[in-house]
Formats: C-alpha cells, structure tokens, sequence
C-alpha cells in the first residue's frame, strides 16, 4: 500500500549527494531500478532525473519493518529514503557518477508501487518504437531520453536569455487565427458561436509578427507552437515548436549576424563547440549546382559535375535528348566506388527513380584502369575520356550520371550523393558544418495549379536589382530570403519583407490573386500597411530539429516529450478519436460515412 511523504522533505536529488556529504544524513525520492537481494543485505539502486544512487539495507543495522519492506522492492516502485551518506564499500563504480558513495538506509517509506514495466527503464533499449510511444510516460524515464528533453529546456532557457539580453521581447501571438491558405494544409478549429466558420491554427506567426513591427515594437520573438496538416518524415511533425523573430530597421546582413551569434553561443554552453563566425554563405543558385540541394551537406565532397557540353552531341540518346529538350546531364564521382557490384548499382538506380530520374548511367573504372560502362558503346573513345576527365576520375571510381530536366536532375543526385555518403561512412555526427543558402528564386512555377507560387510567402521582398524582371521572366526575379542548414538539414528560414504597397499588390498581382481576393485573406495586413510600417525582417528556426542535431538523434520524437507517429496519431492517447454527437450538434457538424464502392 502506498504511503504519505509527511513529515518527509526531499533534500537532494540522487547525483546531488557526494564525497562531500559523507557522514550526513540524507533523504532521497525516486524510482527503484534495480533491487539485489543478498540475504542479510539488500542493494537498491534509486533512479529520479540526475541520475542513480546506491542504497542500502541491511539486516540487524534498520528496523525490521524497513528491512522486510525493503525486500519486497521491485523496479519502478517509487521510495523515499532516510539514511547516512557513506563511502562505497565494495569498491568505486566508474559507471555512475555516485560510483564513489553510497545511503546507509535508516527510514523507507513506499511512495507507490508499480506493475512490471512493457519494457526496461534503461539507456539504449531495443523495444519497438510503437511500443514505446504506447507508454511514452515510461519511455520517458529512460536517462538517455531524458537527457534529450533536459538539454531541450536548456537549449530553450539559453535561447530566451540570449535573445532578451540583444533587446528581443518576447510576445505571444493568436493560436486561433484567420485561414490565409498559401502553403501547407491548415488545420481548422470549427467556431460554436460562428456557425460555419472556422478558426486555424497557425503555420507560423508570420502575419502578426509583420504587425508587431507596424506596432512598433522593434524586435519580437517566441518559442512558438505551429501546425502543419501534412505528410511527416523523421524530422517533421503535425505540431512543432518555432523559435520566431522578426526585427525592425534591418536588412540581411543584421538578421544574419544576431543569429550566427545566437548559434554561437548555444554551441559553445550546451556542446562546447566552437562555430567559426561568420557562417559560410552560398547562393541557392551555386547550392544547387554543387550540391543539387537547397540544404547541402558540405560535410563531405562528392560534388555534382555539369558534363552538358561534352555530351550534347554524342551517341547517347539518353544524354543528347536531354540536352536537347532543355535539360542537363550531370555526375558524381563516388571515390574508391569503382569495385561496386552490378547488383548495388541497380540498388542506386532504384533509389533516384523516387526522385523522379529514369535511370542512372555508370561509369565503373578498376584498380588497374579497365573501365565498364551502361552506355560505353554509345560513345567515341575520345567521348568517353573526355567525360572521365572531367569528372576527374581515377582508377578505383565510379562515376554516375543522371540525364533530365534540371530539377530531377538536382533532386536525384542531390539524393544519390546523401544516400552514397551514408553508405561509405562519410557523415560525421561530431562534425557540424553550418551554411547560409541565400538569394532564392521568390517565385516557382506549379504545374498542379498553373500558376507562380511563392517559394518561400508571398511576403518576401524581391532583391532591388532583378524587380524590373517581374512581368517579363518572373522566375528570373531572387528573392532576399535565407535559409539555416546544418550538416544537409534546414534549421530554418527567413527572408527580408515586403513593406510597400505597390509592391506586395504587384506580389499578389504575380501569384494569381485579384485585389479582391487579396483583401480578402490578408486585408488586416495590407490595411496595417497603409499606417507607416518600418522595413523589417525575420527568421524561424525549428527547435525540434536543432535539439535533434545537437543531441545526435535521427528523429525529433527522440526530442518531443509526446510526439505524434507518421500518421499524426498519439499511440498513447488515441488521438484523433471521435467526439460525442452532442458536441458535433452544438458546432453544426455532421460527420457522413463515406459511401464503399
């Protein structure tokens, strides 16, 4: 039966007691992890956040009440503990950071008992991950996983104190918003008041941090929670934390500079790594053509190689009918690569067709030089050492190509050279390599909707220079936009903003939208903008991924106290689940089963 704690105070947490505290006494709280039973003596090591303690009971040196209930301890029972702090006996624990010392037990007091846990509290279980998030509430005592969510809060206390002390305040803004669709599903909140009207929640703050700089407030930011109604992978979730801002009188290089100091320094507390400032910049343009990639890893080399020119005219229709419908042909040259089988090879070939690519074509030259090749016999020798000079291949290489319209071509050995690296051990988690990728095109052409849309929103200010290509070649026009990525992930992303009129009408002009239909989702902001807004600029991280990264983890569930699975569901919870009729009723919903066909 469980106990009270009155007349009971804890006085330190388990890794709080040490040498220092030999001779004292005590009182300690927390989960059993383990309970060796050895007759005379029992050993019972105490768990609670900080870490493990060892305690002991022995027969004959505590009261017979305590000693049998000590022997009926089982792991996850929560205890308090009265006892002297003493020197180890049995020598010192280098596993545990209280390897050194141990609690001589006096008092015991059974806090709670527990059923026999699904799984085992402890680091580096190999228990499916469904099973896990099922009793997340366990999973969540597992050191390694708290050490996680600790560093998390950390990181985010850090945050708000560097932020604070360069003149940010921070502000909170709507959870229940107006629908503005432009991007990502919303998901909606129906009104009981308004019949038939919805509130969103928000994607990001965007629309009302604009407006704190119309208020004039300077500097805003927040950790704020946002929502997006859309497909997950290992680094997204339906729900996620932003760390928001937006400044007043800035233009590029001052967003930069305060963020580049803010990673600085929550590197340097929490990690102990040194980021060099400034941060490496690198256009989207040049990202791309290096890379394939708008988020490179620049971790490692195995850089894209345009070969158009070489093979425009060739026999290989592959190659030249590419080039000729307005495409390109580019290569990677994976090192060392060349004794690959034809087996992994097609693996490779699989692999990029997700992206959108037909094939791949390979170059495989051997130790001693001998080369074998998918298309050899569509080319001239002197094509073929042409091709190989260029992509600087030597004996051991292989050399694999895409041929395509430009964005499969980038998206696939974009892909392929990730996928390539993992593969020959090249990722490095020690190793954190951080870039600027700015002046992104501001508009991209949507074959779904026939029209330009915006690459980042539809607020983002044009660079000064190509504006004047608006109307004739409007995907020409960059924008002042720039994006956070750190070892082939994006952190995050702002972009200067629009603050004149005729220029975000001429915006919403470009992106299909009439007058009316701009008023209509964002004439709070257009109308603000008519009072005398400041030019102004922002930026947004993901918190989620810049714990996950900085924790080492491949998935930010590992850094959300209670995640969502692929489908947005909480295996823990249930939600989402069906509501009562009544509820529905009151907000004039009806749910209709889907009629089988």
């Amino acid at each position: 039966m469980a106990e009270s704690m009155k007349g009971l105070k804890r006085s330190h947490r388990c890794t709080e007691v040490s040498r220092a505290d030999i001779g004292r006494e005590v009182t300690v709280m927390g989960w059993v992890q383990k309970s060796r039973n050895k007759g005379s003596i029992i050993f019972v090591d105490l768990r609670d956040r900080s870490g493990l303690l060892q305690i002991i009971f022995e027969e004959g040196k505590i009261s017979d009440e305590y000693f049998e209930k000590a022997a009926k301890l089982k792991s996850e029972f929560v205890i308090a503990v009265v006892g002297n702090v003493e020197e180890r006996a049995g020598g010192v624990n280098k596993n545990m950071a209280t390897g050194d010392i141990e609690i001589r037990a006096r008092q015991l007091r059974v806090l709670s008992e527990s059923l026999t846990p699904p799984f085992p509290v402890e680091e580096g279980i190999k228990t499916k991950e469904e099973l896990r998030l099922k009793y997340r509430y366990l999973d969540l005592r597992r050191p390694d996983l708290q050490k996680n969510i600790i560093l998390r809060s950390r990181i985010a206390v850090l945050i708000r104190q560097f932020l604070a002390d360069e003149g940010f305040l921070e502000i909170e803004t709507p959870i229940l918003q107006k629908s503005t669709p432009e991007g990502a599903r919303d998901y909606l909140v129906p009104s009981r008041v308004h019949p038939g009207k919805f509130y969103a929640l928000p994607q990001s703050p965007q629309l009302f941090k604009q407006l704190l700089m119309v208020s004039g407030f300077d500097r805003y930011f927040q950790l704020a929670k946002c929502f997006r109604d859309e497909d997950l992978r290992a680094d997204r979730q339906p729900e996620f934390t932003q760390v928001d801002m937006e400044l007043s009188f800035v233009d590029v290089d001052e967003v930069l500079d305060v963020n580049e100091r803010l990673l600085a320094k929550l590197f340097k507390e929490i990690l102990d790594v040194d980021v060099p400032l400034p941060i490496q910049r690198m256009t989207w343009q040049e990202a791309m053509d290096r890379y394939g990639s708008d988020k490179p890893d620049t971790r490692f080399g195995m850089e894209l190689c345009n070969v158009t020119d070489i093979v425009k005219n060739c026999g290989f229709g592959v190659f030249a009918n590419a080039v000729k419908d307005g495409g390109s042909v580019r290569g990677i040259n994976a090192k060392g690569q060349g004794h690959m089988p034809r087996k992994k090879i097609d693996a490779l070939t699989a692999f990029v067709k997700d992206y959108g690519a037909k094939g791949l074509a390979y170059i495989a030259i051997g130790d001693d030089g001998t080369v074998k090749s998918s298309f050899a016999k569509f080319m001239t020798e002197d094509e073929m050492q042409s091709l190989i000079r260029k992509m600087d291949g030597e004996n051991g290489d292989l050399l694999l190509f895409a041929a395509d319209k430009n964005k499969v071509v980038y998206d696939s050995l974009g892909a392929l050279r990730v996928e390539l690296a993992n593969q020959m051990g090249l990722l490095d988690k020690s190793q954190y390599n951080f870039l600027w990728v700015t002046e992104f095109p501001l508009l991209e052409w949507s074959e779904e909707e026939g029209r330009y849309t915006a690459m980042h929103h539809p607020f983002t200010m044009p660079m000064e220079e190509d504006w004047q290509y608006i109307d004739s070649d409007p995907g020409r026009v960059r924008a002042k936009a720039y994006d956070i990525v750190l070892n082939g992930t994006e952190l995050g992303g702002g972009s200067v903003r629009i603050h004149q009129d005729d220029i975000q009408e001429k915006m919403f002009e470009v992106l299909g939208f009439t007058k009316e239909q701009a008023y209509d989702r964002f004439g709070f902001l257009m109308n603000a903008f008519k009072y005398g807004v400041p030019p102004h600029a922002g930026l947004a991280y993901g918190l989620d991924r810049l714990v996950m990264l900085m924790t080492k983890q491949d998935s930010i569930r590992d850094v959300i106290a209670f995640p969502k699975v692929k489908d947005a569901s909480c295996l823990m919870t249930n939600a989402p689940d069906i509501v009562d009729d009544i509820q529905l009723q009151e907000l004039g919903i009806a749910v209709v089963e889907e009629e089988k066909v």
